[in-house]
């Protein structure tokens, strides 16, 4: 089984069976952040792209926890001069073994600039990842993007059973979209994201659950700071 606690927007803590924590673009300062919310152990970083609302906090939990951080070649070499130790960075199509599970980054289209100092720098191309489990089951994490064709071999390559969408619009996908994604990946769930932070992310998961009616594909809307088990 896998735990999975959204922490608001598009942060998630993903708890494996032996205890190993997959923190996935840690945002601790979002409005949605579960203020009680604590990490004991993290092993594992993923970061999908440079922006303000999605690795903000990477270098601080990386200094405290001493993790793997799986990121873009761009990126790394920013952590890395803000001292980060064990930057793992990658390109998309590429693979990687990353504690208990293996992840390959996956495209995504969006952007990435890092806001240092009070410019954006640039951070490389943003992503999204396909993370396996020990216990053969498979997850796709798009990160921040709009639907794309590709989406498709994703699906047939992977097979993943278990998809996190952005449906905010505006900034991603809408509802609309991420029901075609659905099409293309065809999981057996997907976990709406990205939506309900500010006032222009108006997309929501029933508007999603209408679109995928007939589909066979499930919306599992999940409640900020609860933890739930897949």
């Amino acid at each position: 089984m896998l735990e999975i606690t959204w922490l608001g927007h598009g942060s998630f803590e993903l708890r494996l069976d032996g205890g190993e924590v997959i923190v996935v673009d840690p945002w601790l300062g979002g409005p949605t952040y579960p203020k009680d919310h604590d990490f004991q152990r993290i092993d594992v970083i993923l970061i999908t792209h440079g922006h303000f609302d999605h690795m903000p906090d990477a270098v601080g939990l990386a200094k405290r926890f001493k993790p793997r951080v799986v990121c873009s070649f761009e990126i790394g070499v920013w952590l890395e001069s803000k001292g980060v130790e064990n930057v793992s960075s990658m390109n998309k199509g590429g693979a990687q073994k990353a504690g208990p599970v293996s992840v390959t980054m996956t495209h995504a289209l969006h952007s990435s600039g890092i806001l240092d100092d009070g410019k954006v720098i640039y951070g490389g191309e943003p992503c999204g990842y396909v993370i396996a489990l020990p216990d053969g089951r498979s997850i796709y994490f798009a990160g921040d993007t709009d639907i794309f064709a590709e989406m498709e071999f994703i699906g047939q390559i992977h097979k993943p059973e278990l998809a996190f969408l952005p449906i905010g619009d505006h900034y991603t996908m809408s509802p609309v979209a991420a029901a075609l994604a659905c099409r293309l990946l065809r999981p057996k769930k997907v976990i709406p994201m990205h939506f309900g932070t500010f006032p222009p992310l108006i997309g929501r998961p029933p508007e999603l659950a209408e679109l995928l009616q007939g589909t066979g594909v499930e919306v599992w809307p999940l409640e900020i700071g609860a933890p739930a088990r897949w």
